[in-house]
């Protein structure tokens, strides 16, 4: 089993813009948003994924990805998500030894909302916070992207 470490904060500002080094646009829906069994379809460019994720404990969950064709993803999405769609653009700023940060611009109903999340390769392992990066929100519900889905 893959296992997530990932910790995730609040954004201040939008200064991490000028550090990004890539780009992309999102669109990911649901299938399940149980926390025990969350299963998410996202479209990003030419490549979709199917992922499965297990309850966090802390920072850390099981995760399955897998890649499958674009218009399957689609299909899943428009038949099976309905309006619980979330759109963002995913922003990658590279981050201390070898650490990168995936910083959200969320659109449509969650317009003005960014979030960060950066992937760890152990739990207690630490890292340095640039200027963008607020308050930690890492295990809060309320900035799942599944329950951002719901509402």
């Amino acid at each position: 089993m893959a296992k997530e470490i990932e910790r995730k904060f609040l954004v201040k500002d939008d200064s991490f813009k000028n550090l990004a080094v890539a780009k992309k646009i999102i669109a990911q829906g649901y299938l399940n948003t149980d926390p025990d069994a969350t299963v998410r379809v996202r479209v990003s460019g030419d490549r979709a994924m199917i992922t499965v994720k297990s309850r966090n404990i802390g920072a850390v969950r099981g995760e399955w990805e897998y890649e499958i064709p674009v218009e399957d993803a689609m299909e899943m999405l428009h038949a099976c998500c309905g309006k619980r769609l979330i759109e963002k653009i995913r922003y990658i700023v590279p981050a201390e030894n070898g650490l990168k940060w995936e910083v959200d611009e969320f659109g449509g109903r969650h317009s003005g909302l960014i979030l960060a999340e950066i992937e760890l390769p152990a739990e207690n392992i630490p890292f340095a916070r640039p200027p963008f990066i607020g308050e930690e929100v890492t295990g809060d519900a309320a900035y799942y992207n599944s329950t951002l889905s719901l509402g």
